[in-house]
C-alpha cells in the first residue's frame, strides 16, 4: 500500500491552504458582527471561483472540480481549519441535485456550481430530528402537481439560500419524496431564526410551509426515493464531516502547541510540564489515527465495487470518532491556553464552540453508533477490515 499523496492530492491540499489563509482574515468579523457582509460575501465567491474548488463533489461536465471522495476529503480538512463555518462558503451542493433531471439541472444546479444560486436541505422537523422517517411535512397531489404542508427546522444556509430540497411525505402513500422550491414560493415563512452556541456565517432557520402549490417537475429524484438519495448524502456528508474536524483539531494543536512554547509559567516554558506535553501528546494521537482512519474510508469509498453497506457504517465510524476526537483535542488546547482560551477573539475559543455541533448533525454520536452496531449485529466484523483485491 502506498499511502503518500498524490501529485494531484498535494495540488488539491495546496490550493485549499491558500484559499484557507485567504478566507481566515474573515474569522473576527464573522464572530463580532455574526456574519459577513455581502462584500465579503462576494469577495470570498470570486476567491472560491478562482481557486477552481467550487462544486468539488460534482463532475466537471456540469462545471464542478469533479474530485474523489478522497480529493474532497483532502480539501474539506483544509477548510476545516476556518472558524465561524467559513468552509461552507467553498459551496458544495447538496449531492442531492445529482439526480436532477437536464431541466432542473440548468434551473437549479448548474447555478450552485456557477456561486449564482444558494441551496438548503430542509429534512429535520420538530418531531423528527434522529428519526427522518417520523415525517410530518406532506405533500398532497393535486391537478396543478403538489401542495406541501409542515414545518422544517435546522434549516442550514436557509438564510442565504434562494431554493430549498424538502423532504416530504407524498401521496395517500407517504413515501418519502424529496422537492426542489423557490423559497419566495408563496406559503414558505421563515419563522424563526434561533441563536446557537456557535457562530456561524449562515443561520439554521425555521420555515413553514402552508398550501405550498409546486409542479410535477419539482419533484428530485422520483417519488418515494427521498429517505435512499438522502442516506446516500449521509454517507458522504459524515466523511467529509470527519475530514473538517480532524483539520480544525490540527489547528488547535497548532496554536496550542506555539503557546505552551511561548508561554513562560515559574521561570520556564508551560511546554516543559510534563502535564502539558501530556495533552499535547494526545492530541496528536488523536489526529493522527483519526486521519489516516478517514483517509482509508474515503479511498474505499472511491473504489467501483465498494460494499455500501458497509461504507455507511464505515463512514459512521469516520464521523464518531473523528468528531469526539475533535472535541477532546479542542478541550485539552483550552486548556493549555488558560484564560486566554476562553477569550473569544482566540480561534481555539471558537473552535471549541463550532466543534460541539459535529457530535450533533448529519446523525448524532449515538446513532452512529447504533449504525456501527447495526453492521456488527447482521454482517459480523468484516466492518473492521480493508477490502481485498479481486
Amino acid at each position: 500500500m502506498d499511502f503518500r499523496l498524490t501529485p494531484r492530492q498535494e495540488e488539491l491540499r495546496s490550493a485549499a491552504r491558500g484559499l484557507t489563509e485567504f478566507i481566515m482574515k474573515y474569522e473576527l468579523d464573522c464572530e463580532e458582527n455574526n456574519g459577513l457582509t455581502p462584500q465579503a460575501h462576494a469577495e470570498i465567491r470570486d476567491a472560491v471561483l478562482e481557486s477552481g474548488l467550487q462544486a468539488v463533489n460534482m463532475p466537471t461536465e456540469w462545471g464542478g472540480a469533479g474530485l474523489t471522495i478522497l480529493e474532497q476529503a483532502t480539501v474539506q480538512e483544509a477548510l476545516g481549519r476556518l472558524t465561524g463555518a467559513l468552509w461552507d462558503m467553498v459551496w458544495r451542493p447538496a449531492n442531492a441535485l445529482r439526480f436532477c433531471t437536464p431541466e432542473q439541472r440548468e434551473r437549479f444546479l448548474v447555478p450552485v456550481i456557477r456561486g449564482a444560486r444558494r441551496d438548503c436541505y430542509a429534512v429535520t422537523e420538530p418531531g423528527a430530528g434522529s428519526d427522518p422517517q417520523n415525517l410530518a411535512t406532506t405533500a398532497t397531489r393535486n391537478d396543478r402537481g403538489w401542495v406541501l404542508n409542515g414545518e422544517k427546522w435546522f434549516v442550514t444556509v436557509g438564510d442565504h439560500a434562494d431554493f430549498m430540497i424538502v423532504l416530504a411525505a407524498a401521496g395517500e402513500e407517504k413515501e418519502p419524496t424529496l422537492f426542489l422550491v423557490d423559497k419566495d414560493t408563496a406559503g414558505i415563512e421563515m419563522t424563526n431564526v434561533p441563536r446557537f452556541m456557535h457562530t456561524f456565517v449562515y443561520e439554521h432557520p425555521e420555515f413553514t410551509f402552508t398550501n405550498v402549490q409546486v409542479g410535477d417537475d419539482a419533484v428530485l429524484g422520483g417519488v418515494g426515493n427521498g429517505y435512499d438519495i438522502t442516506r446516500s448524502w449521509f454517507t458522504e456528508e459524515r466523511l467529509m464531516i470527519a475530514a473538517r474536524t480532524i483539520g480544525a483539531a490540527e489547528r488547535a494543536l497548532e496554536l496550542a502547541r506555539d503557546w505552551a512554547v511561548e508561554r513562560r509559567q515559574f521561570g520556564t516554558r508551560i511546554a516543559d510540564f510534563q502535564l502539558v506535553q501530556g495533552m499535547l501528546a494526545d492530541c496528536a494521537v488523536d489526529i493522527a489515527v483519526n486521519r489516516a482512519y478517514t483517509h482509508q474510508v474515503a479511498w474505499e469509498a472511491d473504489q467501483p465495487n465498494a460494499d455500501r453497506k458497509k461504507l455507511h457504517a464505515k463512514a459512521a465510524i469516520a464521523k464518531l470518532a473523528a468528531s469526539e476526537a475533535s472535541g477532546r483535542v479542542i478541550d485539552r488546547c483550552v486548556q493549555i491556553f488558560g484564560g486566554r482560551g476562553y477569550d473569544r477573539s482566540y480561534p481555539v475559543e471558537r473552535l471549541y464552540r463550532e466543534l460541539r455541533v459535529d457530535r450533533i448533525w448529519e446523525g448524532t454520536s449515538e446513532i452512529q453508533r447504533l449504525i456501527v452496531a447495526g453492521e456488527l449485529v447482521k454482517r459480523g466484523t468484516g466492518v473492521l477490515h480493508m477490502p481485498t483485491t479481486d
